[in-house]
């Protein structure tokens, strides 16, 4: 049994890496929450490539709340659709589907990602 919130997520965050895989044709969009910023990758796990990220840093948001998240969201599917890229596998990376990673998510479909 977990003994702490970071080994608890970091238990989550294995069972969903087993059973979620990205390739080149729908790649994994993985969501990284800080404190301070948060992070939004589409990697391809075939040759282990980033395809394109976001974050909350790059948008000149002073914080990461979760209006913020959500034009993250925006963002990486503006990426993804320039890319070519229009489904994906979401990797929520062992947060709870809540808050600023279910923002950035709803963003992410309202720009056009299906998944």
């Amino acid at each position: 049994m977990s003994t702490n919130k970071i080994s608890r997520r970091l238990r989550i965050k294995q069972g969903i890496r087993n059973k979620v895989s990205g390739t080149s044709e729908r790649p994994r969009l993985t969501v990284f929450r800080s404190n301070k910023a948060i992070y939004a990758q589409l990697v391809d796990d075939t040759t282990g490539v980033t395809l394109a990220a976001a974050s909350s840093v790059k948008l000149d948001d002073a914080k990461a709340n979760i209006e913020t998240a959500g034009k993250v969201g925006t963002a990486i599917a503006e990426q993804a659709l320039a890319k070519g890229i229009s489904q994906v596998v979401f990797d929520r990376n062992g947060y709870l589907y809540h808050g600023k990673v279910k923002s950035l998510a709803e963003g992410a479909r309202e720009a056009g990602l299906k998944f």
